[in-house]
């Protein structure tokens, strides 16, 4: 016998839909309406409520990770199996199955139908994370939502220092030394100078005190930092900075690829090759075609895939795509691009090369060629960057799967 648990989470409980796989399926429509949903509420009580089902698998999304993080903590720890469905698999199955409006128990009952339909399936459920890569992934998270938080104050302080003390109003964050005598932390006889002499009004207490309150997040950042560097040490991530290293990929940025596609095998076949399959081509059916699967999976999950929309003969083209892969990815690609690309000096020389088609002639180059050529030929600037940043993934897949990292 196996139970499926469909557990439908959300920030302070969850709904449950449990099915029995050893029974015959019942009709989807008329358990929804039949049958009662226990919603669970996130305590003590609603986990042992929960763990008296004894259900075999529980079958969840990874609901903005937080939500459904206690959860999944805690059915480890019971020994309870768990599966992981994407949103957009559960949206699509959803409406497959069900009529009625999206709701927490219809949701939860999709994805126990889900779980029972296609457990053990390859593909059908999203692939655990390494402990160390899941790591760095929530560092990379805090560390980002610590700069967010540093950004307004930095911008309120000048705005106040514009006409407090103009002379000092441009300070960069890497004056420490500044920032450290705004807040009252530090000594420095040249400010107090600057302060004395000042044309504005002079500095307010208010400013002093947002300083202060800005540089208490430093060594927060700092401590989060010394660990990621030090997750990122670990000998298995070696071969795969290596190739990172010829990208000119900052150390943030590596930490974030890493909690993404380690390991790479997962994108692999069962003989440790690209999975590439001959079908028939879209654009002429009389041709066949190449589809490149492990290269597809592997940029729709470092959010480069792109999505066609298609209606009868009219093709609306391609577009990015917002619902699928990682939106912090391609903000650090973004980041990267700006300051490694578009930035002469810092472009590194061992680039990698990429190849792209000029009046149907294969042309082959580096990527900061083929970034020089879209914006030769007045490609919009948005569009240069994203289709740089598609080209960087697909490179970066060759090269790692060249390099023979695993």
């Amino acid at each position: 016998m196996t139970l499926i648990a469909g557990l439908d989470v959300s920030k302070a409980d969850v709904v449950v839909c449990l099915i029995d796989t050893a029974l015959p399926l019942p009709e989807p429509g008329k358990l929804y309406i039949e049958s009662d949903f226990p919603r669970l509420k996130t305590d003590v009580q609603g986990l042992k409520t929960l763990l008296a089902m004894k259900p075999d698998a529980c079958v969840l999304e990874p609901t903005g990770t937080n939500y459904s993080r206690f959860w999944c903590h805690k059915l480890k720890e019971a020994g309870i199996r768990l599966l992981l469905v994407s949103h957009s698999k559960v949206r699509r199955y959803r409406e497959t199955i069900l009529s009625e409006n999206k709701d927490d128990e219809g949701d939860a009952l999709a994805l126990a139908y889900y779980g029972a339909q296609f457990e053990g399936q390859i593909g059908a459920f999203l692939r655990n994370r390494d402990p160390i890569a899941e790591r760095l992934r929530e560092l990379c998270h805090r560390l980002d939502h610590l700069n967010r938080m540093q950004s307004p104050q930095v911008n309120r302080i000048r705005q106040d220092l514009a006409w407090q003390c103009p002379e000092l109003a441009s300070k960069g964050l890497n004056a420490v030394v500044f920032w450290g005598w705004l807040a009252g932390e530090r000594k420095s006889a040249l400010y107090d100078k600057v302060a004395a002499e000042t044309i504005g009004s002079g500095i307010t207490d208010y400013t002093r005190e947002m300083a202060s309150l800005l540089i208490q997040l430093w060594p927060h950042e700092e401590k989060l930092t010394r660990e990621m560097l030090d997750l990122l040490s670990d000998a298995r991530f070696l071969p795969y900075r290596k190739v990172f290293a010829r990208f000119g990929f900052g150390q943030k940025l590596e930490a974030i690829l890493l909690s993404h596609i380690y390991p790479l095998s997962n994108f692999l076949g069962e003989d440790g090759l690209p999975m590439v399959v001959r079908t028939r081509s879209k654009k002429n059916p009389d041709k066949q075609t190449d589809k490149h699967l492990s290269e597809r999976r592997f940029l729709k999950v470092l959010g480069c895939s792109p999505t066609r929309e298609w209606s009868g003969k009219k093709q609306s083209g391609m577009k990015q795509s917002r619902l699928a892969g990682s939106g912090q990815v391609r903000t650090a690609l973004w980041q990267w691009v700006f300051t490694r690309i578009e930035t002469k000096q810092a472009t590194p020389k061992n680039l990698p090369s990429t190849g792209w088609e000029i009046d149907g002639v294969r042309v082959e180059g580096t990527l900061k060629e083929y970034f020089e050529y879209l914006k030769g030929a007045k490609t919009n600037i948005k569009l240069a960057r994203s289709r740089l940043c598609a080209k960087t993934v697909k490179a970066l897949f060759r090269e790692l799967v060249e390099a023979g990292v695993k």
